[in-house]
């Protein structure tokens, strides 16, 4: 079964991949980096003929370039700098970074190893490629098309009936039914309710003139880790202080669970909470989470009201609306809502990852604020990170005591 390309514009990814992209090209062109695929569900089988149209998909990626439309939308973005851009037109992804293979028992191994510039820039791609390709190919896809557009359509309605009340933004690239479907998502949430504030998809973003939401991922605060100079337990400050130095205080929505959310706080300091517009909640129990952060904002005098609670962990739309009642009166909120906007149908959407495990030869790691999210090829280092994590948090509680 030969499907068609997947791929068919470099703009066809997530909005923070450039804006990650342009910190590291401006501040860190000397970080190299390996990324490492996973599929979380049990007992999913990629066949060889999966595999051998991964790998089809993967070389036709690599052919593509940008276009000059797409350079010069890239440039309309306020935040997106012209030598940045001017970089992005001599950039193609190149096909020996990656590598695609088969593991026993119908396993897939995905390597990305390459200049973090370049490699970096895979993880979208190389999902949606994969997860339209086991869903062709597993399943009777229009069936599971004909159950997405009901689903979309009981949504639509719930919006327009009030059931739903809360604003979002479609996050769907990663885990996307396939690219056609992702669009008509996209084209019928924006043009058919009044709540979908824009997309995280830049080339959708680009062809229904939405606006193109996303800020930074967890392997940003995870590249600092692999700076000699840095410490571990300061990678928060590092990250978040490059990225002000970047964007001034535009495009700023800072991620909290890279290496769990009490010690971002500690770096969340009176200078960031003004600098930043809000925070982003990706694990843990969103209700504590927020609490923590309402807190967090009045101990500095700041109105919650004033700032943004982005909350995008795993979301479908009835856990939206609730956290959105909870929260409504307390803070700005809105939702990043992936999965469930562009692979809801009747079977269960894989949970696929790529994720950042060694930058220039070291180790890197996520904690979040669910241990289950943990993700790192060497055990050993994931618990000195932990020991280094709770070595400071301990010694400023003990500062705070004296």
């Amino acid at each position: 079964m030969k499907l068609a390309p997947i791929v068919t514009s470099l703009l066809d990814t997530d909005l923070y991949k450039f804006n990650m992209d342009q910190v590291i090209f401006h501040k860190h062109t000397d970080l190299c980096g390996q990324y490492y695929f996973k599929c979380r569900n049990e007992g999913i089988v990629f066949t060889d003929e999966m595999v051998k149209e991964i790998k089809e998909q993967v070389a036709h990626l690599c052919s593509l370039r940008f276009k000059k439309n797409e350079l010069d939308y890239l440039r309309s973005i306020r935040f997106i700098k012209n030598d940045y851009v001017e970089f992005l037109r001599l950039w193609h992804p190149i096909r020996d970074y990656v590598s695609v293979e088969s593991t026993e028992n119908g396993g897939l191994s995905v390597v990305v190893d390459g200049p973090l510039f370049s490699a970096m820039q895979f993880e979208i791609y190389l999902l949606e490629i994969i997860n339209e390709v086991y869903f062709r190919m597993a399943y009777d896809y229009d069936k599971l098309l004909k159950s997405a557009e009901e689903r979309l359509d009981k949504k639509i309605k719930a919006f327009n009936d009030g059931t739903y009340t809360f604003s979002f933004a479609e996050f769907g690239c990663r885990r996307r039914l396939s690219r056609e479907w992702e669009d008509v998502v996209v084209r019928r949430l924006a043009a058919e309710t009044k709540n979908c504030v824009g997309t995280s998809n830049v080339y959708l973003a680009m062809k229904y003139n939405l606006t193109p939401i996303g800020t930074y991922a967890h392997e940003y605060v995870q590249m600092y880790q692999g700076i000699d100079e840095i410490p571990l337990a300061y990678t928060n400050h590092f990250a978040m202080q490059d990225w002000y130095d970047e964007y001034r205080g535009d495009n700023g929505t800072a991620l909290t669970d890279t290496i769990t959310t009490e010690l971002f706080l500690k770096d969340f300091n009176r200078s960031m909470v003004n600098n930043y517009n809000g925070v982003r909640h990706d694990s843990g129990d969103p209700y504590k989470w927020g609490e923590m952060i309402i807190e967090h904002y009045l101990s500095y005098g700041v109105d919650p009201k004033t700032k943004l609670l982005l909350f995008s962990d795993s979301l479908d739309f009835d856990r939206a609306q609730a956290l959105y009642d909870y929260f409504k009166d307390k803070a700005k909120v809105s939702f990043g809502i992936g999965t469930f906007c562009s692979n809801d149908t009747e079977v269960e959407p894989l949970n696929i990852v790529i994720k950042l495990q060694y930058v220039n030869g070291r180790p890197v790691a996520k904690l979040s604020d669910t241990p289950g999210k943990a993700m790192c090829k060497d055990t050993e280092y994931l618990e000195y990170l932990k020991r280094s994590v709770a070595f400071r948090l301990d010694r400023q509680k003990d500062d705070k005591k004296q």
